[in-house]
């Protein structure tokens, strides 16, 4: 019998057994979180069942609570404390001391309390899409697409890979260290602290601090004064999932508050990742400038949305249109600029007039709509400034969509589907982060004139090329400045979680996701060993030993060429030069002793 036979019987049965330990559950517990108070056909207190009325002009900040109200109607939500410097500080300190205990905890806890969250987050969609859409006015399926179906993957990503990223890396040693063994390690970095927007609010409260938790770090978080309702009870399943595995109390924290509570945040921590605007990215940097706190800053975005004449124009319609109505205020990596090959132009702007006509908005939970409100107070002002501008400079409206049934104290918060042709780069729209549903759609003659005008902008997160040739897509984005590149498809690299994500130029820099998200929560660490300790230890060759020698600068010479030199002949010859130079010295030594 052929020896390989025993082999491919043992492979056989370990790949059945294998299987069939897939069909054994994994024994996940289940946690119990309270969502009495935030659902929206619960027993409404009296505090909040009144419409909230933002006061218009005067900045929230110093009334010291973060009020909190539906944008899609108005109602009040109640509020949450706007922590001062001092008790961040406190928390800050509290997470660390619970850090330096659960950094001592193994990969299989981690792992667990990542199933802990998976089993709660699956049984409990429309809850957690239900809180996202009242705080942020979003609706059911955006907050599927955007909160549920990102964090499953990147948990399930976790389980998968997280540990064989964080273990130590072998390196090699080069041709000097040959005798040494070369390694990298991954060491938690301490408390990272998070400053997140309020666009996915679950998600960009989980997305920081699963990556934090399994590397072995506290985390401190400040969500939005925007988002915080949601944030807060986002807080407590979190809470509950590291309970169930016996983690120490304030691992992780969640904290509201303005400014003033973010920029004491900065200076606490050992590690900063900001989610947001340029301008605040801007200040972030400087204040951890001062205590040389390192950042991973994630700021706008101006994406470019590329389709040549040879794309599948009615498919390329509809992913447009779903990549402008995410950006209703949803989606920080909206597509916000559309160059359209001149030969489809009319077709294009046909299709999606059809499309964008049938698209309705309205409050998400009060029927089956297909945009929702926009979260942020007085953005359809500026969104109507950006059209009006884009108008006086001769631009033109291809269609907007339609609102539903809208009470009065809520329509300031909805801006209709809007589609504008003729457009430039002198324009507004064109340059400035909307985040809003507009869709600027400019024409181009060649594949590099769409470089160009995707190029000509200070943001730089991600683009999207479309084309019937694969490779000509590929030949396209490969020129485009910018950190996610999606070929036939628009925002598909960011659920592909081993993937970093971030931009360059005024979208920021630092990667978070991914291995490189994973491993920027970590100290990086460079170790290197004796190979074969103690037989072969590291010793300073005797030219080169205090006293030096007089010939220690031709050892040195001979020495380089030995290891560096660019043909055998030359090295070996160099080799025989430092053999003479170890064993004349060797010969001094030798001598010099004697005559003592």
């Amino acid at each position: 019998m052929p020896f390989w036979w025993p082999l491919i019987v043992l492979a056989f049965a370990y790949a059945i057994c294998k299987f069939l330990l897939m069909l054994i559950p994994p024994n996940v517990p289940s946690i119990d979180v309270d969502a009495s108070d935030v659902l929206a056909h619960g027993k409404d207190t009296e505090e909040n069942s009144f419409i909230y009325i933002p006061p218009r002009g005067r900045n929230q900040q110093s009334d010291k609570k973060v009020q909190c109200y539906e944008p899609a109607t108005m109602k009040y939500l109640g509020y949450f404390p706007a922590l001062s410097p001092t008790e961040v500080k406190e928390r800050v300190t509290l997470s660390r001391k619970a850090q330096k205990t659960w950094a001592q905890s193994s990969f299989k806890l981690r792992r667990q309390f990542l199933r802990i969250l998976l089993k709660y987050i699956i049984e409990h969609q429309e809850l957690i899409c239900e809180v996202s859409s009242r705080d942020t006015g979003k609706t059911m399926v955006d907050a599927s697409l955007g909160e549920i179906m990102t964090t499953c993957e990147k948990i399930t990503w976790l389980l998968s890979e997280g540990e064989r990223w964080l273990k130590p890396e072998s390196r090699s040693s080069g041709r000097a260290m040959l005798h040494k063994v070369s390694r990298v390690e991954f060491h938690p970095l301490g408390v990272i602290g998070a400053i997140v927007p309020w666009n996915y609010p679950f998600h960009n409260i989980f997305n920081p601090m699963l990556a934090a938790v399994f590397s072995g770090n506290g985390i401190v978080i400040k969500v939005s004064e925007h988002a915080s309702w949601s944030g807060c009870f986002y807080f407590r399943i979190i809470q509950a999932a590291l309970a169930a595995v016996g983690a120490p109390e304030n691992l992780v924290d969640v904290i509201t508050g303005f400014s003033e509570t973010g920029e004491a945040l900065v200076s606490s921590v050992d590690k900063m990742i900001f989610v947001g605007s340029t301008a605040v990215g801007k200040m972030i940097m400087r204040n951890a400038a001062e205590t040389l706190t390192p950042v991973t800053l994630e700021l706008g975005g101006k994406d470019a949305f590329i389709i040549c004449e040879d794309a599948d124009v009615s498919h390329v319609a509809q992913v447009a249109v779903r990549g402008t109505l995410q950006s209703s205020g949803q989606n920080c990596a909206g597509a916000e600029r559309f160059y359209v090959h001149k030969d489809i132009y009319s077709a294009f702007i046909s299709q999606v007039t059809k499309i964008v006509k049938s698209v309705s908005a309205g409050p998400p939970l009060t029927g089956r709509y297909d945009m929702g409100a926009i979260c942020l107070q007085e953005h359809s002002e500026h969104l109507q400034s950006l059209v009006n501008d884009a108008l006086d400079k001769g631009a033109e409206i291809a269609v907007r969509g339609s609102f539903g049934n809208l009470g009065e104290d809520a329509v300031d918060q909805y801006f209709p589907p809007t589609v504008l042709i003729n457009v430039n780069h002198t324009m507004k729209i064109m340059k400035e982060e909307a985040f809003g549903p507009i869709m600027p759609i400019m024409q181009f003659n060649s594949d590099e004139e769409a470089i160009k005008l995707a190029n000509d902008s200070r943001y730089a997160l991600g683009c999207a090329v479309f084309s019937g040739s694969k490779s000509r897509a590929k030949q396209i984005a490969s020129q485009i400045q910018c950190g996610v590149a999606a070929i036939n498809d628009f925002a598909s690299n960011y659920m592909c979680q081993s993937l970093p994500f971030g931009g360059v130029k005024d979208s920021g820099f630092g990667r978070f996701a991914g291995i490189e998200g994973l491993r920027a929560c970590c100290l990086v660490k460079s170790v290197v060993e004796d190979r074969f300790w103690p037989l072969i230890k590291t010793k300073i060759p005797k030219p080169i030993q205090y006293p030096v020698a007089e010939n220690a600068f031709e050892f040195q010479e001979a020495l380089v060429e030995t290891l560096y030199g660019l043909n055998i002949w030359d090295r070996l010859r160099s080799l025989i030069d430092v053999l003479k130079f170890l064993t004349d010295q060797s010969s001094n030594v030798s001598r010099t002793r004697k005559s003592h």
